[in-house]
């Protein structure tokens, strides 16, 4: 794995001159960040060696390199799923290439279900701490000690730090934001009835089909991780409602703005 990682990294340089200390991976319907970034150069997936290729339509499977907030970054515009046919492996090999670019912190965001029945369709939640249901793990396999421990405690995979960091920029702006359990779904059916109740029950606040593989591997090699997810849609399963992929592209978009307001002032702050 270090030589695949090895090869990207060389392949990355080869395009352009980049330092960036902050990762960002944008989910479904959530690439409006990329306006406030100045860009220097960008990279399609399918040309850097051993990246995987986004399927999904709202990923648009570009590397992005610029400053953004004053801040050197790269930025992950559409991400892999595991429902895509990808290991998980290969769904987190991103997170390694940027550490090895000089990444330290990755910010990470979601579009997803809630069965919480306190939130709302177009609103933001802190992750504070994840259930992975996903059939596996990215660390299954040898492990290499360059790239982190044999044995990785997840007492806190989300930096707390940053956690209380994006609490205070949404009480300073106004914005109303939660903060609980994401849990990962494997997709990419959505959840059904039974199933939603299960999921509150196991304790989970909202449900998705990402994130979580990438945050294993990014504080398995010791980054500082703050995620959030947006609400898309409400996963009420005494009164569930069929959902409509476009629904939750409009209600993503519509909480954007906070969420772009969120990073941005994070990033300022790293």
């Amino acid at each position: 794995m270090i030589d695949q990682i090895n090869e990207a990294v060389d392949f990355i340089r080869s395009k352009g001159e980049t330092a960036p200390e902050t990762g960002i991976i944008l989910g479904t319907g959530l690439g409006k960040l990329v306006d406030d970034l100045v860009l220097n150069f960008s990279i399609d997936y399918k040309d850097i060696p051993h990246f995987a290729e986004s399927t999904v339509e709202s990923h648009s499977g570009k590397l992005l390199f610029g400053t953004m907030a004053g801040k050197e970054v790269v930025v992950m515009k559409g991400r892999f799923h595991f429902y895509e046919g990808y290991s998980l492996q290969e769904v987190s090999f991103p997170v390694r290439v940027m550490k090895f670019l000089g990444v330290q912190a990755l910010l990470v965001s979601n579009a997803c279900g809630a069965v919480n029945p306190a939130y709302k369709p177009a609103s933001l939640m802190i992750i504070d701490d994840h259930i992975n249901m996903l059939p596996g793990n990215p660390l299954i396999g040898k492990n290499h000690s360059r790239l982190g421990p044999r044995f990785l405690d997840m007492s806190r995979p989300y930096d707390p730090a940053l956690i209380r960091k994006m609490e205070s920029i949404a009480s300073e702006n106004g914005i109303e934001i939660n903060k609980g359990v994401y849990v990962a779904w494997m997709g990419p059916s959505l959840e059904t009835r039974a199933e939603y109740r299960f999921i509150r029950t196991m304790g989970a606040d909202v449900v998705g089909m990402s994130t979580v593989p990438e945050v294993i591997v990014a504080h398995h090699m010791g980054m500082r991780v703050a995620a959030i997810s947006v609400v898309t849609d409400l996963c009420d399963p005494d009164n569930l409602q069929p959902v409509d992929i476009e629904d939750i592209l409009a209600n993503a978009a519509l909480a954007e703005k906070d969420l772009v307001k969120i990073f941005l002032q994070l990033i300022g702050h790293l």
